[in-house]
């Protein structure tokens, strides 16, 4: 896969720093944190938009982290036991039948999971 490169002049090449009391940094870095940015994108965004007042992002619940994560590898497991369903049809070891259903299953295990994430979202 080719990775897409900016061009010069977009490429993010002129550093700029400041300095801070360490009250100053402390608030700074709790705004950066609450905004979920990195420190680079939060402070473009604060001054090149003239915005002084960043809109922080939801923070996800340890819930829906995990919640995720399962879906990951549930999601994972779907698409190995549809890789195996296939190759063995093609082989011949699966007739027609048999995997019409595995897949009807595996494609109604997936449609149950998204509408879970969306209903979780």
């Amino acid at each position: 896969m080719i990775s897409k490169t900016k061009d010069d002049a977009q490429k993010l090449t002129r550093p700029v720093s400041f300095r801070l009391t360490d009250a100053d940094h402390a608030a700074y870095q709790a705004k950066v944190k609450a905004s979920g940015l990195t420190p680079s994108k939060f402070f473009r965004e604060a001054v090149l938009t003239n915005r002084t007042q960043i809109v922080a992002r939801p923070k996800a619940s340890p819930e829906w982290g995990r919640l995720l994560y399962l879906f990951n590898k549930a999601s994972n497991n779907i698409n190995q036991l549809a890789y195996r369903a296939n190759a063995d049809h093609l082989a011949g070891v699966v007739s027609e039948d048999t995997y019409s259903r595995i897949l009807a299953d595996l494609h109604g295990l997936a449609h149950y999971m998204k509408a879970a994430i969306k209903d979780a979202g």
